[in-house]
């Protein structure tokens, strides 16, 4: 049984229809086995190369969090760079815009066939790693991380969290980090926290909002052995929706 008292509840739930662009906030989510439903179904490449962005490697890639993504209700995928309206995607007109914005020819692809509009005849690309299904964020370990940078925003946007937890701070701590090998209750979602989410140079890069900062990093090399959130494999899917709790099991 889970526990009796409930650890926090959710506060954001968030999916990444494309890779590296900016996410979708959600009032619900479906949580399968393997990922969530409408995460990480595109990608976006160098059209010259076939090289997929890598915002956390290379400046040319930078602007990429700023062109935001969602959802149709058909599915089907729609960008909108800044100052630009939504664009559906993959398409000549999306890419054309995204071109212009970063300054290089690039292109949206899907990763799969199945997750294209049907009438979509173009390239694929493939995923530049094997995600794990659920990345869990708590708001403890932001407020940690802004007490050991005051002046830096820690903003889940940072991080791209699928779900943020709401709850009390812990002095001294980044409470989920601890939790590795754990199982959680979500609503009706059962996970086990499966290793710690380590950090790379996206979280440093500007976004809608605030400006790059290498302080966010490096106090998370420094203090949390490069990590923060987590990482969880799925025992039970379900949907789940803001405010839901969490519990341990």
């Amino acid at each position: 049984m889970a526990d009796a008292a409930a650890r926090g509840t959710i506060s954001q739930l968030w999916r990444y229809p494309a890779s590296s662009l900016a996410g979708e906030r959600q009032h619900a989510i479906e949580v399968g086995s393997r990922t969530v439903d409408g995460d990480r179904l595109f990608g976006l490449v160098d059209a010259t190369s076939g090289e997929i962005a890598r915002p956390d490697r290379e400046a040319k890639w930078h602007k990429v969090p700023l062109i935001r993504t969602r959802l149709s209700n058909a599915r089907e995928l729609e960008v909108a760079v800044p100052g630009g309206g939504w664009l559906a995607a993959p398409g000549a007109e999306s890419d054309r815009a995204i071109s212009a914005f970063l300054g290089f020819a690039a292109s949206i692809r899907p990763f799969r066939q199945d997750d294209a509009a049907p009438d979509y005849a173009g390239p694929l690309t493939a995923e530049r790693y094997v995600k794990t299904p659920i990345h869990l964020l708590t708001t403890a370990s932001l407020a940690r991380l802004k007490t050991l940078h005051p002046e830096g925003a820690a903003d889940p946007r940072r991080f791209r969290p699928n779900i943020v937890i709401d709850m009390a701070p812990v002095e001294g701590s980044f409470p989920e980090t601890e939790w590795v090998g754990r199982k959680l209750a979500i609503g009706d979602l059962l996970l086990t926290v499966s290793e710690p989410c380590r950090r790379c140079g996206f979280t440093i890069i500007a976004q809608d909002g605030f400006d790059a900062d290498p302080g966010i990093l490096r106090n998370l090399v420094r203090h949390n052995a490069h990590n923060l959130g987590v990482y969880c494999t799925v025992d039970r899917p379900a949907r789940i929706e803001v405010g839901a709790t969490m519990r341990f099991v």
